[in-house]
């Protein structure tokens, strides 16, 4: 069956309006399928949020002559999202826009790129499951398996608070005393009991950090990086929030407004990067992860996919695992979703955003070098660009054999790519890190 000239857009809209991945948006409306009626829910909830924002703006414009306001008061607006690649770097991008915190350097606010690389940035991950509804594709390649929210948090250079508790009703003390203090506070959730997400189309196990901005009459307004704030009770946030016992209830906020020094993003900047190379390069040790696993990360990962893409004998091999046209069509279509995810992958692999970090750390104190690798980075969003388009759901079965081919062709020149790449950034890296410690 043909594909709607504007299938790409409808999925989008689609999944803004029910909170679908983009996998299962495209699938159920190839598949017809309607939307879930709490998609409606959603809805009215971005508008009451848009209808606070308005009486909050306009009241802002009837205050001229009001008492002096309280620091709270005067820190910066919370930004709506814009121009997001990765989620997690965005959204804390947002929380310390909000909070008042910059680049001393240049004093504009920490940028999502500088961030992200903080954060690790890049890496690969790549792997298939056996699942109860088939076999699941899964891509990552930002950086893992290090925390990457807590590597960010840690090298942003910022003041962070962070609280775990095994209360729920702590848990919320901590929030409201970080809300009343005019904090946005990040807090973690199972996507799947969030009222405007379906949760039979998301896995249980699968968390997300929402930042909750304020309060809207009864509710909680929170950003899920939608581009428009949701509603939300304090009782469904609470459950949302204690499925996942492990997490917690963890939250964090940014208390205090106080800014990085350009040498401590500088310094921080460098140990991301040789913690980075050292992964996609495989010269550092996976902790944690088995050792007959380690071979599905960073490039050895991308090899590892490519020989899994020609083998058409083994049961490992891509044409063994998609063994009918359902399955075939279901798992180059979650392939080419994490194309369009901004949590795990993204456009370009993330590539071109490492770039924009390189270019800007480039720009910190003593870190000059760093520029002349901005251009590898930028091709190699190119060719990642280029692996996603020629990933096809609608192959045929009979020749999905060709088609893995000329996608294991592709992998391994990007591998190779990767490879330079890595391995001239990591020399570099190395060589402003001794300069520092002398």
């Amino acid at each position: 069956m043909g594909q709607p000239a504007n299938l790409k857009k409808q999925t989008r809209q689609r999944m803004e309006r029910t909170g679908e991945s983009y996998t299962t948006a495209r699938k159920n409306i190839l598949a017809g399928k309607p939307e879930s009626p709490r998609a409606a829910r959603a809805a009215a909830a971005r508008d009451y949020a848009k209808e606070a924002r308005e009486k909050a703006k306009a009241q802002e414009q009837k205050g001229k002559n009001a008492p002096a306001a309280s620091p709270a008061d005067e820190l910066p607006e919370y930004p709506a999202p814009k121009d997001v690649i990765q989620y997690d770097a965005a959204l804390w991008h947002r929380v310390l826009v909000q909070a008042g915190v910059t680049n001393k350097h240049t004093g504009e606010p920490l940028s999502q790129a500088l961030l992200a690389g903080l954060a690790g940035g890049i890496g690969f991950m790549a792997f298939t499951h056996e699942g109860g509804e088939g076999t699941a594709v899964t891509l990552v390649t930002r950086h893992n398996p290090e925390p990457y929210t807590q590597n960010l948090l840690a090298r942003c250079g910022a003041t962070v608070t962070e609280r775990t508790t095994g209360s729920a009703e702590r848990a919320v003390e901590y929030m409201d005393a970080a809300l009343d203090a005019g904090r946005t506070v990040v807090v973690r959730v199972a996507i799947s009991a969030l009222p405007w997400i379906d949760g039979n189309t998301v896995d249980e196990a699968e968390t997300l950090d929402l930042v909750v901005v304020g309060e809207h009459k009864k509710d909680l307004m929170v950003d899920d990086g939608s581009g428009a704030l949701n509603l939300i009770s304090p009782k469904e946030l609470a459950i949302a929030r204690a499925m996942r016992k492990k997490e917690k209830h963890w939250q964090a906020w940014i208390p205090s407004s106080r800014s990085p020094k350009a040498e401590t993003l500088a310094a921080n900047a460098v140990e991301a990067i040789g913690e980075t190379t050292a992964r996609l390069l495989g010269t550092s040790e996976l902790s944690g992860v088995p050792v007959h696993f380690a071979k599905n990360f960073g490039i050895t990962g991308m090899r590892t996919l490519a020989t899994r893409l020609r083998d058409n004998e083994s049961k490992t091999g891509w044409s063994q695992i998609f063994a009918s046209q359902q399955a075939l069509a279901n798992g180059l279509d979650q392939l080419a979703g994490f194309f369009s995810d901004t949590r795990f992958s993204g456009e370009g692999a993330l590539r071109g955003l490492y770039a924009e970090f390189l270019s800007e750390a480039a720009e910190l104190p003593g870190l000059e070098a760093l520029a002349a690798h901005v251009d590898a980075y930028q091709q190699l969003s190119t060719q990642w660009d280029a692996f996603a388009d020629l990933i096809d759901p609608e192959t045929e079965f009979a020749k999905r054999a060709e088609h893995f081919a000329v996608l294991a062709d592709a992998i391994e020149r990007i591998a190779e790519t990767e490879e330079q790449a890595a391995t001239s950034l990591a020399a570099t890296a190395k060589k402003l890190a001794s300069k520092a410690a002398r």
